[in-house]
C-alpha cells in the first residue's frame, strides 16, 4: 500500500508523448531519440526523460518527461533548437499525441 501526498510536485509538469513508429523505422527513431535526449538533458527545468518500448508489438512508443514548471517545458518546446531537432523525427513516425499535466497526487510504495 502506498502513501498519497501532494506538495512541491504539484508545480511540476509531466508530459507523455506517444509516437507510432513506422514499420522498419525503429532504428532511425532510436537514433533521433538519442539526439533529442542529449539536448533536453541540458535544458533548464528538465528533470527526467524516459523512453518506453511497446511490449505488445504495436510500434506505439512512449516518451515521458518531467519538468520543474510548465514554463520550462513550453520554453524548450517553442525553441528553435527543439524544432530543428524534432523535424527529422517525422521521417520515422506516422502519428503522435502529446499529453501535458500537473501532478496533483502521487502514491509511493511503502517499504515494509
Amino acid at each position: 500500500m502506498g502513501t498519497a501526498h501532494s506538495g512541491p510536485s504539484a508545480d511540476k509538469l509531466s508530459v507523455v508523448f506517444a509516437v507510432h513508429v513506422i514499420e522498419g523505422g525503429e532504428q532511425g527513431f532510436l537514433e533521433m531519440y538519442d539526439r533529442i535526449r542529449k539536448s533536453v538533458a541540458r535544458t533548464p527545468g528538465h528533470i527526467i526523460d524516459r523512453l518506453g518500448e511497446p511490449a505488445d508489438g504495436s510500434r506505439q512508443w512512449v516518451i515521458t518527461s518531467e519538468w520543474e514548471t510548465p514554463e520550462h517545458f513550453f520554453a524548450w518546446q517553442q525553441s528553435e533548437e527543439h524544432r530543428s531537432l524534432v523535424a527529422p523525427l517525422r521521417k520515422w513516425v506516422d502519428s503522435t499525441q502529446s499529453l501535458r499535466f500537473r501532478v496533483v497526487k502521487e502514491t509511493v510504495r511503502v517499504k515494509s
